[in-house]
């Protein structure tokens, strides 16, 4: 793997690490499954095969921090607007 996209694969890792915390079923199961995902697909070789999975990795990234917004959202609005 060259060195950008040792740095990129890094990267990634540690801001799902870090937006994994706050997970639902809990940090340690997303911790888990984080690193067997990483660990499958650390013989990679292609670089146009890692480039399409650092790409998807971002958007899991986004997606992650969509979902995270939406609870909060949510959460504020059960909090401040009756249902009733």
């Amino acid at each position: 793997m060259s060195q950008p996209h040792r740095k990129a694969v890094l990267n990634l890792y540690k801001t799902l690490l870090y937006l994994g915390r706050d997970w639902p079923q809990g940090s340690d199961l997303f911790r888990k499954r984080l690193h067997k995902v990483f660990v499958r697909n650390s013989e990679e070789s292609d670089p146009a095969k890692i480039e399409s999975m650092i790409k998807h990795g971002q958007f899991v990234v986004k997606e992650i921090e969509a979902l995270y917004k939406l609870k909060k959202y949510r959460a504020m609005k059960r909090r401040y607007y009756d249902d009733n």
